[in-house]
């Protein structure tokens, strides 16, 4: 077996091109476009499976410099501490709270799901937690990130196993979606309520603030110096919790760093450019993800494929059930309900922009719906990584750690 080591900054070049190759096949192929498959996952993946390639038939092994990769992670979820302003988040109104405690069931529901499928197979529970919320509700930034955390801990390859899910999980989410909001559309025969979607409920209308040019320098370097302090504020805050024997990964004090500054700043009236912080945010994700895919050792899931694949069609089913039984019930039973069950379905099984997609296919069939675009945004942009990581702290601390 021959042994090729990648250094940081090569590695993060090959990233780049990784991510034009998934551009350009995304592209190519409507079917992964549309389904909002994100690029870096298409590279990644592809890359991948050359990698395995090489490994079967030419005995070469790649390995990459992961610092940039865990510096991204530090930066991509202060991203999503920044831009969790109150005042954005007061808009949501009771909706928003009873979205918010659904969905922190449905994550439980979720591990309890992983976990005990995990226990069935006789392996480590911490497994469970991977094929549960971590990666499905997650996606692929939790999923990686929490891996990470749990392969230092001694669960070998337990982040290519939730990179699976992740990705699985995303296509699963867009599949189901659109379904269950015709279905329950149709057997209930509603339809939208049209001097509601009249009224100015549109998600950007949330904001008041006027917002500055993303790519004027004085934003930039603005956004620079509060990812910086996220990062180092991060840093500090897991030191001092680290004396007290409370053991937290950094990419989550780094997140909480970003909600105390952007409330600060939102208090003081400081101009902050959220569109910056978005872009950031968008460019740490794909290289992230990129460094994360293309690194994968696809030969270390072939004696799990059985129950990936068992654990994958439950998850997918609970999340069907969860969504007409749970989540229409709880949010009306009306239109707007339907589809924010269509919405939550993408949700919960991939990322924000798969529920987006979900009810802007229902929408664009049956009619408009306000409401599930100002709501389903907010819980998929600010509480679900944090509702996401209370839950996984807990499962932890009752299995003992991993």
């Amino acid at each position: 077996m021959i042994t090729l080591s990648l250094p940081p900054i090569p590695t993060l070049i090959l990233c780049i091109f990784v991510l034009f190759v998934g551009i350009y096949v995304n592209q190519r192929l409507k079917l992964l476009g549309n389904s909002n498959i994100p690029p870096s996952v298409t590279g990644g993946i592809l890359f991948s499976v050359l990698t395995a390639a090489l490994y079967f038939i030419g005995g070469v092994q790649l390995l990459f410099d992961m610092q940039v990769r865990d510096f991204l992670l530090l930066v991509f979820f202060s991203t999503i501490g920044l831009a969790a302003k109150l005042s954005i988040l007061s808009s949501g109104g009771r909706a928003l709270v009873k979205l918010v405690a659904v969905a922190a069931v449905f994550l439980i529901l979720q591990d309890i799901i992983g976990v005990a499928i995990a226990v069935f197979y006789g392996v480590h529970p911490g497994y469970g937690l991977m094929a549960g919320s971590i990666s499905l509700a997650g996606g692929h930034g939790t999923a990686i990130a929490w891996g990470a955390e749990a392969e230092a801990a001694g669960l070998y390859e337990a982040g290519t196993i939730g990179i699976t899910f992740a990705t699985f999980g995303l296509v699963a989410g867009g599949i189901i979606g659109a379904p269950i909001a015709k279905w329950l559309i149709e057997k209930n025969q509603l339809s939208p309520n049209l001097i509601e979607a009249t009224e100015p409920h549109d998600i950007e209308t949330a904001t008041v603030d006027v917002e500055q040019d993303p790519w004027d320098l004085s934003a930039i370097l603005t956004v620079i110096v509060l990812l910086a302090l996220c990062v180092q504020l991060g840093e500090l805050a897991n030191q001092l919790l680290f004396k007290r024997n409370i053991l937290l990964p950094g990419f989550l004090t780094a997140m909480f760093a970003g909600i105390v500054l952007t409330n600060a700043a939102d208090r003081l009236k400081l101009p902050v450019s959220h569109s910056a912080i978005a872009k950031f945010g968008e460019v740490s994700l794909s290289l992230f993800l990129g460094i994360s895919l293309m690194s994968l050792q696809l030969w270390s899931l072939a004696s799990n494929f059985t129950p990936i694949i068992i654990a994958l069609l439950l998850q997918t089913l609970t999340m069907t059930l969860f969504a007409i039984y749970i989540v229409f019930k709880v949010m009306g039973r009306d239109y707007d309900a339907a589809v924010i069950s269509a919405g939550f379905a993408g949700l919960g099984l991939g990322a924000t922009p798969v529920a987006i997609a979900n009810m802007d296919s229902t929408t664009g069939r049956y009619g408009p719906s306000p409401k599930a675009f100002l709501i389903v945004p907010l819980v998929g942009a600010f509480f679900i990584d944090i509702l996401n990581a209370s839950t996984i702290k807990l499962c932890l601390s009752l299995m003992g750690n991993w």
